[in-house]
């Protein structure tokens, strides 16, 4: 076992031998889904979390591998390395104790300190610190030379500063006061006066005067706090008590009260007033803004992955509609593929039109192209638009109205994506499309989007970016690969995110596709250019194709496993696709048969599952919903009233649910349920439909209050 794997599998509580699987197939160029699905034999079944933690963990030592090389070099072209100081680094996995070993030794700019020790005051600083001379004073006479040192008390600035800067420097001193920032810490913002009677200023006025625990403070208050200084609206300080902190740095280093003393008295406190305390809050902001941006990416992922893994309509006719008022309703009708038949703008607003022409409109579109399904995007007018589609008489019953969020919509109609799909429309046609595809499979066409811009987050421009971004497509990736992807329809975009796949091999299978016509089998795709066998391995088992001859190209089996699968059938005196049908053959198989050194019984138990519904949709089906008819602008509502609604974000202070009043309401976490709930995501998932209770409306700040708890 490796020094990473043993670290590592501590920090996570996993088995080492099981993360050192996992870190070879990942150097193997494996990916996370293909390690999750299809190696839980080596991996003891690990999910994708963990592999991805294991990820993590690994490039974190690496980096921190390359630090150690730099410091070590550093130290080394000083000529100060030693024998114990190479064994404390090459020991020490710790980012903030291996920045503090090497403090002493890291190249800085020109300090007060640095200038005294160029002045030959060092030993000064020497005869002092110990604090056993009696005149310090005339030890620093001797120092005194005429030149760059005139006067006895600038030899004794001089060694102060170079006594503050080696307390300041002490691994011991920075480590107590961490500790002691990290228990006792108060974070507080004051509102910059200049600047309180600006426009932008209000969003701040809960922190205008604000203090609380920095362990206490969460990630969405720290966020906010820190928009606010970044916008010039707010001051935020990090902070101690300075005095209590100074004392216990004083007991560490303070001996006796001679001349001595007192001067090292001096220097502690300048030590940590210039030198220690900034140091130390800097090192806090940048740890709590860090704990923040990662509870902010956390959510916003899964946030992510709910969405991207709502329910789909499925291959159906659809009529996607952008509602307006002004400039009337972009209508367009898609195929079962998801293909633009046609396009229209209806006016059912005054000026330009009325509700009846509009109606008859809208049921003529939907007769001519044999709709099955209708997707209104939840912008301006989406409720007065919903409510004309509903009360239109179509050609047959069953025509759903559906409202989709179209977050993100105008994005993608002004992206290059859009642009090479339909070169000959503009960006409302191409917005309509999009709404009535997300309707269709809301997986496939939000991929095309900048997940910062679908709208389930909050605070994504003030987190790491490069971590956001990072976090984000993970989550793409392990929900296109969980759904699986139907290898004849799917974008070149969505392909992109297949398990070892990429920019360049999807478009070559989307290539191929249009030159060759449809892939017949899985195996045929290792005739697309440049797609070799390592990456057939981790793509096959996440591509589908319906209509293929062999069912297993349909279904989760990996193609490496289909061996097993013949034999199953064949051991059952029948086919594969009979054996498929025959669900009481399948409860026949005895497993135990057919272990092997390389197939265990986790990826046997996953072959049943498959051959019990192959190419089965993780994702539940589509509900219908309406929204409360009386109730459509917020001036409509009353407190009490129980309404109706949809959550549409979810925040670890609670979550927004669209009531139908152009302006969503929030259910504080306290409002959620009559017990204590920790995580939003536990009582609620985004788009579900919800029964809410109204408990407070301002109209001026246009703040809706809601509850999901039982009425007492």
């Amino acid at each position: 076992m490796n020094t990473f794997t043993q670290i590592i599998a501590k920090a996570l509580n996993l088995n080492e031998r099981n993360v050192e699987n996992t870190l070879e197939m990942l150097n193997e160029g494996c990916t996370i889904p293909f390690i999750a699905r299809y190696r839980k034999e080596r991996t003891g079944g690990l999910d994708e979390v963990q592999i991805g933690n294991i990820s993590e963990w690994n490039n974190r030592l690496c980096e921190m591998s390359k630090r150690k090389e730099t410091i070590c070099k550093t130290i080394e072209e000083q000529d100060k390395m030693t024998d114990e100081l190479k064994a404390r680094i090459d020991n020490c996995w710790n980012a903030t104790e291996l920045e503090d070993i090497y403090l002493p030794y890291k190249p800085k700019r020109r300090t007060r300190a640095q200038v005294a020790r160029e002045q030959g005051l060092e030993p000064l600083a020497n005869i002092i610190m110990p604090q056993r001379e009696s005149d310090p004073q005339s030890a620093a006479h001797r120092f005194v030379n005429g030149d760059s040192i005139t006067t006895v008390e600038q030899a004794l600035q001089g060694a102060k500063d170079i006594i503050a800067e080696n307390i300041s420097e002490n691994e011991q001193t920075r480590q107590r006061l961490r500790n002691m920032f990290q228990r006792e810490a108060t974070i507080s913002s004051k509102v910059v006066k200049a600047k309180m009677d600006e426009e932008g200023a209000s969003k701040f006025r809960d922190y205008f005067d604000f203090s609380e625990p920095l362990r206490r403070c969460s990630g969405n208050r720290l966020l906010a706090m820190r928009r606010g200084e970044s916008e010039g609206f707010l001051r935020v300080k990090i902070s101690v008590d300075d005095e209590e902190a100074i004392y216990r740095i004083k007991r560490q280093f303070v001996r006796g009260y001679g001349e001595c003393s007192k001067l090292v008295e001096e220097a502690v406190e300048d030590s940590y007033k210039r030198l220690l305390s900034p140091s130390i809050e800097t090192e806090m902001a940048t740890a709590s803004k860090q704990k923040a941006d990662e509870e902010a990416i956390d959510v916003f992922a899964e946030n992510l992955r709910q969405l991207l893994l709502a329910a789909p309509l499925g291959q159906k006719r659809v009529m996607g509609v952008d509602p307006g008022i002004r400039t009337g309703c972009k209508v367009v009708c898609l195929d079962a593929q998801g293909n633009l038949l046609f396009h229209d703008v209806v006016y059912p607003f005054q000026p330009k039109g009325t509700r009846m022409q509009a109606m008859i409109k809208f049921r003529d579109i939907a007769e001519k192209y044999e709709i099955d399904a209708i997707a209104v995007g939840n912008g301006t007018a989406s409720r007065e638009t919903s409510d004309i589609l509903k009360e239109a008489h179509y050609y047959k019953e069953g025509i759903g109205v559906y409202v989709v969020s179209e977050d993100g919509a105008s994005i993608y109609s002004a992206s290059k994506i859009a642009r090479d799909e339909f070169p000959n429309e503009d960006v409302t046609v191409r917005g309509a499309v999009s709404i009535g595809r997300r309707l269709m499979d809301p997986l496939a066409e939000l991929v095309k989007i900048d997940p910062k811009s679908i709208g389930v987050g909050q605070y994504q421009h003030d987190v790491d970016q490069s971590k956001l971004k990072k976090s984000l497509d993970m989550t793409v990736e392990s929900c296109v690969n969980l759904v699986g992807v139907n290898l004849n329809t799917a974008s070149q975009h969505l392909l992109t995110y297949v398990s070892g796949l990429g920019p360049a091999l999807a478009k070559n299978i989307v290539e191929y596709r249009r030159d060759n016509g449809a892939f017949s089998s899985r195996a045929q795709l290792k005739k697309v250019p440049r797609l070799g066998d390592n990456a057939f391995q981790q793509c096959a088992g996440f591509l589908r194709i319906p209509d293929a001859k062999n069912p297993l190209d349909n279904s989760a089996v990996h193609p490496e496993s289909y061996h097993i699968v013949e034999q199953m059938a064949k051991d059952c005196g029948c086919t594969v696709a009979e054996l498929i049908k025959d669900k009481p053959k399948q409860k026949e198989i005895d497993l135990k048969k057919y272990v092997t050194k390389e197939i265990g019984m986790p990826t046997l138990t996953d072959i049943m599952k498959e051959l019990e519904k192959p190419g089965r949709d993780p994702r539940a089906e589509i509900e219908e919903f309406e929204f409360a008819a009386d109730v459509k602008e917020i001036e409509d509502l009353v407190v009490g009233m129980e309404l109706p609604g949809i959550v549409t974000n979810i925040t670890k202070f609670g979550v927004f649910v669209d009531i139908g009043v152009h302006q969503d309401g929030l259910v504080h976490i306290s409002q959620l349920a009559d017990h204590y709930v920790s995580d939003p995501n536990k009582i609620v998932h985004l788009q579900q439909h919800v029964k809410v209770r109204v408990t407070d409306v301002d109209l001026q700040r246009h703040r809706i209050s809601l509850s999901m708890r039982k009425k007492k």
